[in-house]
């Protein structure tokens, strides 16, 4: 479609709806008039196809807000739709321009028209949509997503740390500026046009977008390539940053940190980074969530007669649990704020689980002490409840 159909073709009419249709109103005339038209439904009818290729092409414009209302403000500035390139000078409600000045961003009017008041405005208007605002502009791209890895101690993870990392990542060339030519000077390729992007027929009036395959997206071609970089302007870099762990990271987790991955091109946005945090195991501590847990032996006294036991906390001073009398072995009791540090500042807890020792090596007064316990509870039957719960099942 060129500028002239542009300004000219009635987009409402095709699709027979009001200038003033809202957004749902033009979109269920497009769908009505699609199914009515579609190439499916009218196989070797040319006028059909055509028809729907019309309706495709009005639907792209006023589908869009953006595109509608440009396309609304050019026909107004022609007279709503008015515009004919024709003789007949300044009268009779039509004009004698050149398409070439008035579409080039050249001059004023041909036949004595007073120039100067369309000189270059017309290729803004119509920039949006024919993505060349008065001239050929290459697009930003955006950098690649890098991943690495780290390893952290246990006590790193629950904490947070910040860890040097070395990158290797795609950067602007340094000997060319990241231009991919020697001497800095590429030039706009002609395939894209300079967007990096292509268009190829996807049927039924529709298109698609690829990558332009002579300049591999870039937009541009070395006609002398870098001899570093050869030609695609990007190189192998080497960086080492200073990358912020999170405190409460677990094993396996892939922590995205924004912009600090590949830098972008042509003022595009940077890619992210990716980490993937491995966490060593504690010979003492284990993790459940933000919770830190240990496993803290207690001496039969301690746990049928209660007492205080020290308990060691990580990276802190111990803290006393008071056991209470008959405490079962397997028991787990909870230590408040001494845990993983959360993102909001506050800590986990501690869940401290009692595991009763058993002594293996019992000395002469301990032994006879034991005896007299067991003859003192003989009468006893632990697993009585148990035998007459499996009966009852």
């Amino acid at each position: 479609m060129n500028t002239k159909d542009f300004v000219e073709k009635d987009y409402y009419k095709v699709l027979g709806v009001p200038k003033d249709a809202t957004e749902a109103e033009i979109k269920k005339a497009y769908r009505k008039l699609a199914r009515e038209f579609h190439p499916d439904a009218n196989k070797g009818d040319a006028k059909a196809e055509e028809r729907f290729k019309e309706i495709s092409e009005a639907n792209d414009i006023l589908g869009d807000p953006k595109r509608r209302k440009e396309y609304d403000e050019a026909r107004a500035l022609f007279g709503n739709g008015g515009f004919r390139a024709g003789p007949g000078g300044a009268g009779g409600g039509s004009f004698n321009f050149d398409l070439g000045d008035l579409f080039g961003g050249g001059g004023g009017a041909q036949g004595g028209t007073a120039g100067g008041g369309f000189g270059g405005g017309l290729g803004d208007v119509f920039g949006g949509l024919f993505n060349r605002g008065g001239g050929t502009r290459t697009q930003p791209r955006r950098g690649q997503d890098v991943e690495s890895e780290v390893t952290l101690s246990f006590t790193e993870a629950a904490d947070g740390a910040t860890v040097p990392l070395r990158m290797s990542s795609q950067a602007p060339c340094k000997t060319c500026s990241g231009t991919g030519d020697k001497n800095g000077t590429p030039r706009v390729c002609p395939t894209c046009v300079g967007t990096g992007q292509v268009s190829r027929g996807g049927g039924g009036g529709f298109s698609l977008t690829d990558p332009c395959v002579d300049c591999k997206g870039r937009g541009l071609i070395a006609e002398n390539p870098c001899d570093v970089c050869k030609g695609s302007g990007r190189a192998t870099s080497s960086r080492t940053m200073q990358v912020r762990i999170p405190a409460g990271v677990s094993d396996g987790q892939r922590i995205r940190l924004r912009g600090k991955g590949t830098p972008g091109e042509r003022g595009g946005p940077n890619g992210d980074l990716y980490v993937v945090v491995h966490v060593e195991a504690h010979p003492v501590f284990g993790r459940k969530g933000d919770n830190l847990t240990v496993t803290v032996p207690v001496t039969f006294p301690e746990a049928a007669l209660g007492g205080e036991v020290r308990v060691p906390t990580l990276g802190g001073p111990p803290v006393t649990l008071k056991l209470p009398a008959g405490t079962p072995n397997g028991r787990t009791m909870r230590v408040r704020g001494k845990g993983a540090s959360r993102k909001d500042g506050t800590r986990g807890d501690l869940l401290v689980t009692v595991e009763v020792s058993v002594p293996t090596d019992l000395g002469d007064t301990a032994r006879e002490s034991l005896e007299s316990y067991r003859e003192a509870t003989a009468g006893e039957d632990p697993r009585a409840e148990l035998f007459q719960a499996a009966k009852g099942a």
